[in-house]
């Protein structure tokens, strides 16, 4: 019995194993207190090239992950706190923070992988790539930011899973905080965001509105054609997050819901297609560009504008980055992802796509082809699927061990 219970207790063991995934890193100032610290797990989706083709390789954070002794604490001198986070051969990630009176950022995300490491990197042709972007994590000052669910980040070859996530930053007298703030993912429609305000609605001249940030939007179906025929197909529930200051230097962010029926409209063309979606004076560009040596489409190019409130310092919003590579899939293919994406803009604004299939460029007559489904999706059914047969394992594993202890005990006796 010992040896079933030691079996049995190894296995559950390896079954925690493999479901915490997450990995700690803190940052101590030179008096040796506590300034940063960060609990999350990463996957990665790297896109690169080799000598023939490109390829896409998926990995998630290793064990041997560590803090860079250059992560930093922020001073008077240099308030921006920086996380570096070392691993496999020679790749690392690394967040910076701001802060202003009430809160603290990510102010941008950056990730460098050695191309050379042919464990991860197979016959790739490059030596080095960096890449750096921006997110809509924040929290309160003197609170840790909790987010569970999984958050997508896209930084030109490179898309980001964060999930799992207890992050708090400027941490007060070196103890880390008991008072939480919860993303919009992890919120029930029930619940305020963790920054949003009461100050008056961020209303636009339009139907355009601002609403707690765990309302999803509705799902618009959206086309654009010309004489050849349907160049985009589209369907997605669309929402912008802007972030924008008050004379009082404080920062506030609003969410904002695109109505599905937004008015729309948009060119088609051999290298690019645009879909242009406005809702009174809110506007959101979107660009798809094609590869055709890999024969994959893909969002490359967002504009988004929209009126501020008269509280904000500014009249206007604008954010522009023309660096994608998201929504992407194989040319005469649809792309679809139930789960919200988050696609950092700019500092001052984000777009969450949600339950969207997409497809531009070559598309038999009014109709979706065939899907290619997201990251996120393929790992939301994974997950209980692994979890599951392991759970199967173990029991079959330890039931066979009963047997064969059941044996042996028998095998003691001998007939008179």
């Amino acid at each position: 019995m010992a040896g079933r219970s030691t079996v049995g207790l190894l296995l559950v063991a390896a079954l925690l194993g493999f479901l915490q995934t997450s990995s700690t890193f803190q940052v101590n100032n030179p008096d040796g207190k506590l300034c940063l610290s960060a609990n999350f797990s990463m996957k990665f989706t790297v896109e690169f090239s080799t000598k023939s083709k490109k390829e896409i390789t998926t990995f998630t954070l290793p064990p041997d992950a560590h803090v860079v002794n250059t992560s930093t604490c922020g001073n008077k001198q240099a308030p921006e706190e920086i996380l570096i986070v070392g691993f496999g051969k020679g790749h690392s990630l690394n967040m910076t923070f701001g802060k202003n009176a009430s809160l603290y950022t990510v102010s941008a995300l950056m990730f460098k992988f050695n191309l050379s490491d042919s464990s991860l990197f197979p016959n790739s042709s490059g030596e080095l790539t960096e890449v750096k972007n921006g997110s809509d994590i924040q929290a309160d000052l003197n609170t840790k930011y909790l987010c569970h669910s999984n958050k997508s980040v896209t930084a030109g070859s490179v898309s980001v899973v964060l999930s799992k996530a207890a992050i708090e930053a400027y941490i007060a007298n070196g103890t880390i905080s008991k008072k939480e703030t919860i993303c919009s993912e992890d919120k029930t429609s029930t619940t305020a965001g963790p920054i949003i305000t009461t100050h008056p609605p961020l209303t636009t001249s339009g139907t355009t509105t601002s609403v707690p940030p765990s309302a999803k939007p509705e799902v618009g179906q959206y086309s654009v054609n010309d004489s050849s025929g349907i160049c985009l197909l589209a369907s997605m529930g669309l929402q912008l997050n802007l972030t924008y200051s008050v004379p009082n230097k404080t920062l506030i962010s609003k969410v904002l819901n695109l109505p599905p029926n937004a008015s729309s409209s948009g060119k088609c063309d051999n290298v690019t297609v645009t879909l242009n979606l406005t809702s009174g004076s809110t506007s959101i560009f979107l660009s798809f560009a094609q590869n055709s040596s890999t024969e994959k489409y893909f969002l490359h190019g967002i504009i988004v504008s929209a009126n501020l409130p008269s509280e904000a310092t500014e009249k206007s919003i604008k954010a522009v980055n023309n660096s994608l590579s998201a929504l992407k899939a194989t040319i005469g293919k649809s792309y679809k992802c139930v789960a919200e994406e988050i696609i950092w803009v700019s500092d001052k604004a984000s777009l969450n796509i949600y339950s969207v299939q997409v497809q531009a460029f070559k598309i038999a007559g009014d109709k979706f082809g065939a899907v290619e489904e997201c990251q996120l999706d393929e790992n939301n059914m994974l997950i209980p699927i692994v979890v599951g047969a392991a759970l199967a394992g173990l029991v079959l594993i330890v039931l066979i061990a009963y047997l064969i202890g059941r044996k042996r005990s028998h095998a003691g006796y001998q007939t008179i």
